[in-house]
């Protein structure tokens, strides 16, 4: 049975946003008060969250579909709907976000950092917000935006400072085990670790974290046994160790191919270059791993490497070792450069910037593509006439009409307006004009009108009936 992921592929929706409404205030001897419908509310945003408690993917390896509440539509006498509730994903320290393509969307490190992975759709305008000078009574309201949805890849780096690397059974459990207070499973057999260990050591005035890799074998960053899948484990530590066996009982190893063939595959998977070596000869307390052990002690420290005799068995070397590795930790922790407090950068738009852009995609057809226009479709209810023509006036005084104009569109060319998987598309009609002027104000309701004054009504009820009598004067049965 599974029982840890350290990479797993979440499927996330964010919630829709929640219809506006349409609604006439209505109450005893004024039936038809005015628009009173009230806004939509948002859609919940899809949050990650990094969560010490959190150590492995498993939940969402089992539960991969995650997808947060919708926003309530708005209501009568101005009431507006409830929020959807932001649905909090806790990852553990050292989460990496990709996208669907590979593409690093965030690499989530420390206690508390968030993600907003999915974002909830915007609340529609019920007709109350949209009543304006010109259009008082708008018999339509927005619709809700739907939510962010998208496929995400989540990898998990253990977040330590020393990374055991070694052939299995070279002894980096047995050794985590007696530095620090972790309790991996140890066995006399390969590949006893199928998952990272990570334990907490104490030396001196230096805490640092230690994590064991499970066995690496020759072919390992090309995918052949366990390495593959935690090489990534070693990327965020400041020191790798390498665990050698010295008392191991396949002929056709030794210490120091073994070291070998382990950079090697760190060199394959590669960005490990600039880390820290140090070698740990392990299993001392055998009379014969003692004996190789001062054998190639000194061709190892030719190389270069700091080289330390342990046995984790017998508890011997175990403080040189640990205050050693501290010293690497905190002069590796004084080298990095102080984070500065977070600049605010402003970018503001380009004085030419449209907010959409007009592309010919053949002959007679258009698509027109930005974060307005697209928006307001989705927001547009084509059931109704009425927001039909608030979408075509607001359009043409974002200035789409003349851009098509200019691109060379003619009447009924096909224009479509959003990306080729969900656009909405119509035959173009230009207008002499923009449409709230050419055809009045669209979206309202005459019965909302103020009364007219009793001396206009008088002059209104003259003027029909001096015009029927003039008909009536001109008739002739005959």
């Amino acid at each position: 049975m599974t029982t840890f992921v350290d990479r797993v592929e979440l499927h996330i929706a964010a919630g829709n946003g929640g219809h506006g409404c349409a609604s006439v205030h209505r109450e005893k001897f004024k039936p038809l008060g005015g628009p009173d419908g009230g806004n939509g509310g948002r859609g919940g945003d899809v949050i990650l969250v990094v969560d010490q408690d959190v150590t492995t993917l498993l939940d969402y390896h089992h539960h991969p579909h995650r997808k947060a509440t919708n926003g309530q539509p708005g209501a009568g006498d101005n009431r507006e709907g409830k929020n959807g509730k932001d649905l909090i994903l806790p990852v553990p320290d050292g989460t990496v976000v990709l996208d669907g393509n590979g593409e690093v969307l965030a690499d989530m490190v420390g206690q508390g950092t968030r993600f907003v992975a999915g974002q909830g759709g915007r609340g529609g305008l019920g007709n109350a917000a949209l009543a304006s000078a010109r259009r008082k009574a708008p018999g339509f309201a927005l619709l809700g935006e739907p939510g962010e949805t998208r496929d995400i890849v989540l990898e998990l780096k253990t977040v330590a400072d020393v990374a055991l690397v070694g052939y299995p059974s070279a002894g980096k459990s047995s050794l985590i085990s007696v530095l620090s207070a972790a309790k991996p499973k140890i066995a006399d057999y390969p590949f006893t670790t199928l998952v990272p260990n990570l334990g907490v050591v104490t030396a001196g005035a230096t805490v640092y974290t230690i994590a064991d890799v499970p066995g690496l074998i020759p072919g390992a960053s090309q995918g052949k046994g366990l390495g593959l899948e935690f090489l990534r484990h070693v990327e965020r530590c400041e020191v790798l160790v390498h665990v050698l066996d010295t008392a191991t009982l396949e002929s056709d190893r030794d210490p120091v191919s073994d070291l070998d063939v382990i950079e090697e595959e760190l060199a394959q998977y590669g960005g490990l270059d600039d880390r820290p070596r140090v070698v740990v000869l392990n299993k001392i307390d055998i009379p014969d791993g003692k004996d190789l052990a001062d054998m190639i002690r000194p061709d190892l420290e030719a190389r270069g490497y700091r080289v330390f005799e342990v046995s984790a068995v017998a508890r011997q070397g175990l403080k040189e070792l640990s205050y050693a590795l501290a010293e690497i930790v905190a002069a590796a922790r004084a080298a990095k450069p102080v984070q500065e407090a977070t600049r605010i950068v402003i970018r503001p738009k380009a004085v030419d910037d449209a907010g959409f852009t007009v592309s010919k995609e053949g002959d007679g057809f258009f698509r027109v593509r930005g974060e307005k226009p697209e928006r307001w479709v989705r927001q547009t209810d084509f059931n109704n006439d009425e927001a039909v023509g608030y979408l075509a006036d607001r359009l043409n005084r974002l200035g789409v009409e003349d851009a098509l104009l200019k691109a060379g569109a003619r009447a009924m060319d096909g224009v479509a307006i959003g990306p080729e998987d969900d656009a909405v598309v119509f035959d173009w009609e230009p207008s002499v004009t923009a449409g709230a002027e050419m055809l009045g104000r669209r979206g309202e309701d005459h019965r909302f009108e103020a009364p007219r004054p009793a001396a206009q009504r008088r002059r209104d009820r003259e003027a029909e009936r001096d015009e029927a009598q003039s008909d009536y004067d001109g008739f002739s049965p005959f």
